[in-house]
């Protein structure tokens, strides 16, 4: 019986997948990838794309912060200019106040005389904080 079944089998010639025009590859050809030389241009290439979309993208990104700093100024502009115009009311206050207990010349000057003692305070402070700054990016050779 295993011999009956032996000859209505074909012999076997390899993966029975292939197609029938299938031709093995010789082992003498060379290989169809691509060369060290395309690898390198395509690396090259990479970079460069690269290159350009991290440019794009980092421009975008100094439009958008200077967009947002023009904006930035703007609110600090408008918060000066506030609290500037309070400060004034608050020594018209000030003077308004006095003028009861001391008459307008004297209401004005004690106000006068307070803010240019606090500005002169204000100036040392930054003289102080400048003189940090300068002494910060001296050599130290004028010790």
């Amino acid at each position: 019986m295993l011999e009956e079944q032996e000859r209505d089998e074909a012999p076997y010639n390899g993966p029975v997948d292939l197609p029938d025009s299938y031709e093995p590859e010789d082992d003498d050809q060379e290989p169809h990838g691509p060369s060290l030389t395309d690898d390198i241009m395509a690396l090259l290439e990479d970079g460069r794309t690269y290159a350009e979309a991290e440019m794009a993208y980092q421009k975008s990104r100094a439009a958008f912060a200077a967009n947002r700093f023009k904006g930035a100024i703007a609110f600090g502009l408008g918060a000066f200019g506030v609290l500037h115009l309070a400060l004034i009311a608050m020594t018209v206050g000030l003077v308004i106040a006095l003028v009861p207990l001391v008459g307008p010349w004297i209401a004005t000057a004690i106000v006068t005389a307070a803010l240019i003692g606090l500005g002169l305070l204000f100036l040392s402070l930054l003289k102080t904080r400048i003189d940090e700054i300068r002494d910060a990016f001296s050599d130290g050779s004028d010790e």
